[in-house]
């Protein structure tokens, strides 16, 4: 199996720390992380890719773990750092792959910069029209769903109550909301020092925090296009964040799209089915 090894790559506004696996000359394959996680929820996924040929880029978003913690945590810089990260390696499109906040930026970049995006893959996370449209139509589901994006709009309480006793907090939204084994206790542990980096925790809740201040100034249109790519759309049912019946209407916006649904799985579905991911991926590549 393909090692994986470390570099950071330095974009305009930011030092991102990336995982990297397989050979520098195959096509390039681009994986976004969501929250709280980092690089490290691929890491069962890429080496699976690398193995099939593919040239694996994995980083930590900005904010997280060992990548810089300044902002802004906007779709107009997020979006900018997939698209320096692509250019970085010489190249001008790549296969991109999201999950969570990561399939959110995935569906910005492929919006907003088309021309960048090869393929797309997109994990437990609707087409971004479908998402701002259920909270605005008064889908009780998903707003209630959500209701914890609106906690973390309060200062300072969020931070003090997910690190409590050694991140607490943190590591039961990884457990209680998974099947169970899904995260082991050196997975935890890896995610508690990533969590506990300093200005880490800040910087991932700054982007939720970023979002309101978007809605309001009509910033997200270029974001929330219709997407031309070819779309591969996974989603685990049992979810307690999102509302799969949004995923299906967000569909609508992807006319070269796929959904294909776990009823079984729930929102960590990189962790919970990693080779079925991975290989329904890799026919997601080769398909033409």
């Amino acid at each position: 199996m393909a090692d994986i090894q470390f570099r950071y790559i330095d974009i305009p506004g930011a030092r991102l720390h990336c995982a990297t696996t397989g050979p520098s000359d195959g096509p390039l394959v681009v994986l976004l992380h969501g929250f709280p996680q980092f690089w490290y929820s691929w890491h069962r996924i890429a080496p699976k890719l690398a193995d099939a040929g593919f040239f694996v880029l994995a980083p930590d978003q900005r904010g997280y773990n060992l990548s810089s913690k300044t902002g802004p945590f906007t779709f107009a810089a997020l979006t900018r750092d997939v698209v320096a990260l692509i250019r970085s390696q010489g190249r001008e499109r790549a296969h991109l792959v999201g999950h969570d906040w990561g399939g959110a930026v995935a569906w910005a970049v492929a919006s907003a910069f088309p021309e960048r995006v090869d393929r797309l893959g997109v994990i437990n996370l609707p087409h971004l029209k479908a998402f701002l449209a259920a909270g605005l139509s008064g889908n009780l589901t998903q707003i209630g769903k959500s209701y914890y994006i609106g906690v973390i709009q309060i200062p300072r309480l969020p931070e003090a109550a997910l690190s409590a006793n050694q991140f607490l907090g943190l590591k039961r939204a990884l457990t209680t909301t998974s099947l169970p084994g899904t995260f082991t206790d050196d997975d935890l542990k890896r995610y508690v020092s990533a969590w506990a980096k300093p200005g880490a925790l800040r910087a991932m809740l700054g982007w939720y925090r970023a979002v309101p201040a978007q809605i309001a100034r009509r910033q997200l249109e270029p974001y929330t296009r219709s997407i031309e790519a070819p779309t591969l759309v996974l989603f685990g049912e049992k979810d307690v964040a999102l509302d799969v019946r949004v995923a299906v209407d967000g569909m609508r916006h992807v006319p070269n799209g796929r959904l294909v649904r776990f009823p079984e799985n729930t929102h960590w579905l990189p962790d919970e089915r990693p080779d079925e991911v991975a290989a329904l991926l890799l026919e997601h590549f080769a398909t033409r």
